[in-house]
């Protein structure tokens, strides 16, 4: 098995994009592929080395890009200035993750019937999103991810199957939010799933959170249960 990778260029209209893209070369043919849509610093090192895990599974990872290519925020301040003209305008949030699933569409590795989208934090948001405006995927995982509902689309059409993967203790999401996520789901009939992590906050899944009393904290035992469960939810839709 050897894992290959490598950057690649694309755009929402005037905005060039880069993604990341992972493969194991021992595959023959063409396989499912999945999305990576990164927390609100932008696309990293992080999205990148899950894009080699989903590899290392059989799939094509691929590492997409909201901001545009070599946009990294660094501070909370930087962070949020990113991320905000996507969180108040749905729309353009929804059409930056569509180009990047018509770009993963167009590998030659990939299996086009077979893909799903992954996300964390805010990118977990953008992969709900992307399920809301009945974008052609299996499914969608949201890893300790925004919930709430895009004002632009009423009554959503969902085709994918959804796992949202959440941290009860989590300060950005709080029960209302939750309900809310839940009846939104029952009520467009699609097929969801919530697990919810007990004393866990948010960003569990990410080893350079640390601080519990402000939100953000890594959790071994989370992380771990969060990837087995995206790992069968996969498993599911592709088969």
């Amino acid at each position: 098995m050897a894992i290959i990778t490598n950057t690649i260029n694309y755009v929402d209209g005037d905005t060039l994009l880069e993604g990341f893209f992972a493969f194991d070369d021992a595959i023959q043919g063409q396989r499912p592929a999945v999305l990576v849509s990164h927390p609100w610093a932008g696309r990293s090192g992080f999205t990148e080395e899950r894009a080699r895990k989903l590899a290392e599974l059989g799939y094509v990872g691929f590492a997409l890009d909201m901001y545009g290519a070599g946009k990294l925020g660094k501070t909370d301040d930087e962070c949020g200035a990113l991320m905000r003209p996507f969180m108040e305008d749905r729309a353009l949030l929804q059409r930056r993750i569509s180009a990047a699933l018509a770009n993963v569409r167009l590998l030659p590795w990939v299996d086009d019937k077979k893909i799903a989208a992954i996300g964390f934090c805010f990118g977990g948001l953008c992969v709900l999103d992307l399920a809301r405006t009945g974008a052609n995927v299996k499914g969608v995982v949201s890893f300790h991810g925004l919930l709430q509902a895009a004002s632009n689309l009423k009554n959503p059409k969902i085709s994918a199957k959804i796992l949202a993967l959440h941290g009860n203790d989590d300060p950005l999401v709080l029960p209302e939010q939750v309900a809310a996520f839940q009846k939104e789901m029952t009520e467009v009939g699609a097929d969801w799933q919530l697990h919810s992590y007990g004393n866990t906050v948010h960003a569990f899944t990410n080893p350079l959170a640390t601080d519990f009393s402000a939100g953000y904290k890594f959790s071994p035992d989370a992380n771990r249960r969060a990837f087995q469960a995206m790992e069968n939810f996969l498993a599911e839709v592709f088969a």
